[in-house]
C-alpha cells in the first residue's frame, strides 16, 4: 500500500473546489494510504474520521485562529502518525497547507513534497497576504519536489515564486457522467417553476462564490441592456450577497435577477439544464471547475480572458469571451449566442462537450495524479 500525507487548510464539510478536486481524485485512487491534516475551523467537527478514501485528522480549537496554527499543530499531528517516516507530503495550495508541509519537510529534510496549485484568487493578493512572510511563501514553491498546476497561468505563477523546474498542469475535472444525465422537459419546467421563470424567458446562471473576483455585480448590470425576458439565476453565497441584492434593487431588477443561495452539489447539474447559458464574468480564476460543469451539462458558456479561462474556452469554438468589469460586453455575448449564427449555439455546446469528456474527465486525472504522486516514491 502506498502512502502520502496530504497538508490543507480545511477539509469536509468545509468545501471549495479545491477540496471537491481533492476528493474526485482520492476516491480514485485505491491503493493509497490518504492521511490528510488540516485545521477544525468549526466547532464540533471529529478530530479523526474517515471520509471517502481519506483519514482526516484535524487540529485546532473550532476557530478561523485554526489556521494560523496550522504550521505548527499540523506538523506536531503529522510526526505522530504510525509510520509517517518516509512518506511523500502533499500541499493542497501555497497556503496554510504549504507552510505546514514546509514546516514538516525542515524536521524531515528527505521528504518529497508536491505542491498542488488551485489558487484561483488575484495573484497580488496572495503577496499582500504573506506581507513580511512572503520569503517563506517563496521557500514553498522552491522546496517542492513537483509542482501540479490546473492551469498554465498557475504554471506560469510558479515559475515566477521559484519553482526551479517545469510545473506539470493537470487540470480539475467533472464527473461528466452526472452532469451530462439530462433531466426531462417536465423536470425542467417544473425547476423554472419554482424559481419564477417562463419557459419564454432566457435563464442566465451563475455558480460561484458572491465576491468581487467573480463579476457577479457586472453580470447583474448586463440585464439592463438586454430584453426583460432575459433573466439571471444566481447560485452561491458570499460576502458580497446583500451588496449586490441593494445593486438589484437600485437597477429595478428585482423581478428578473433570483438569489437561490448556497445549493448541494447535486443539485447543480439539474439547476444548470433548467438554465439557457452559464456565465461568470471573472476578475480572475485559476481553472473554473464551475465553467466544466456547464460544459458538461450541455449549456454554452461566456467567460473573461483570465487566468486558467482560455486553457478552456476558446471563442466561438467552446464558448465566448466577454470583457472583465464591462457589463456591455457581457450583454453582447448573450446576444451573439442568441442570435445563433451559423450555428453558434450548438456548435459550442456540442465541442464543449466533447473537450470536457476528452480532456476534462475525473477519470482520466486521477490515472495522471496517481502517476505524479508515484513518481515521489
Amino acid at each position: 500500500m502506498k502512502r502520502v500525507i496530504v497538508f490543507a487548510t480545511a477539509y469536509f464539510p468545509l468545501v471549495g473546489g479545491a477540496e471537491i478536486a481533492l476528493k474526485e481524485i482520492t476516491d480514485r485512487l485505491p491503493d493509497w494510504q490518504i492521511d490528510l491534516v488540516c485545521a477544525r475551523i468549526k466547532p464540533g467537527l471529529a478530530s479523526t474520521e474517515k471520509i471517502g478514501s481519506i483519514t482526516v485528522h484535524r487540529v485546532g480549537f473550532g476557530s478561523t485562529i485554526d489556521k494560523f496554527l496550522l504550521p505548527l499543530l499540523g506538523t506536531w499531528r503529522a510526526l505522530r502518525l504510525d509510520g509517517s517516516r518516509g512518506a511523500p507530503v502533499w500541499s493542497l495550495m501555497a497556503s496554510f497547507g504549504g507552510f505546514t508541509a514546509l514546516t514538516y519537510c525542515w524536521i524531515r529534510p528527505k521528504t518529497k513534497m508536491l505542491l498542488t496549485l488551485q489558487e484561483g484568487d488575484p495573484l497580488e493578493h496572495y503577496k499582500k497576504r504573506a506581507g513580511a512572510f512572503q520569503f517563506l511563501h517563496e521557500m514553498i514553491f522552491r522546496r517542492a519536489t513537483s509542482v501540479q498546476a490546473i492551469s498554465n497561468f498557475l504554471a506560469t505563477w510558479a515559475t515566477e515564486m521559484g519553482f526551479p523546474r517545469k510545473p506539470t498542469v493537470i487540470p480539475n475535472g467533472v464527473d461528466v457522467a452526472r452532469f451530462a444525465h439530462r433531466i426531462t422537459s417536465q423536470q425542467r419546467a417544473e425547476l423554472r417553476r419554482q424559481f419564477g421563470f417562463a419557459e419564454s424567458d432566457t435563464v442566465l446562471v451563475t455558480a460561484s462564490r458572491l465576491s468581487l473576483k467573480n463579476g457577479v455585480d457586472d453580470l447583474i448590470r448586463s440585464l439592463s441592456s438586454l430584453p426583460a425576458n432575459v433573466k439571471t439565476l444566481i447560485i452561491g453565497d458570499g460576502e458580497d450577497r446583500e451588496m449586490l441584492k441593494a445593486l438589484t434593487t437600485s437597477l429595478q431588477l428585482e423581478g428578473r435577477v433570483v438569489f437561490a443561495g448556497q445549493r448541494g452539489h447535486d443539485e447543480l447539474p439539474m439547476l444548470l439544464q433548467a438554465s439557457d447559458m452559464f456565465i461568470r464574468a471573472s476578475l480572475s480564476e485559476g481553472l473554473g471547475n464551475s465553467f466544466l460543469e456547464a460544459m458538461a451539462s450541455g449549456v454554452p458558456i461566456i467567460g473573461t480572458r483570465v487566468g486558467g479561462i482560455p486553457d478552456f474556452l476558446t471563442d466561438g469554438t467552446t464558448g465566448v469571451f466577454c470583457m472583465t468589469r464591462d457589463p456591455e460586453s457581457i450583454a453582447a455575448a448573450v446576444l451573439r449566442i442568441q442570435k445563433n449564427e451559423m450555428g453558434l449555439r450548438e456548435r459550442i455546446i456540442d465541442n464543449a462537450y466533447h473537450l470536457a469528456t476528452e480532456i476534462y474527465n475525473w477519470d482520466g486525472i486521477a490515472v495522471r495524479m496517481n502517476e505524479l504522486l508515484t513518481s515521489l516514491l
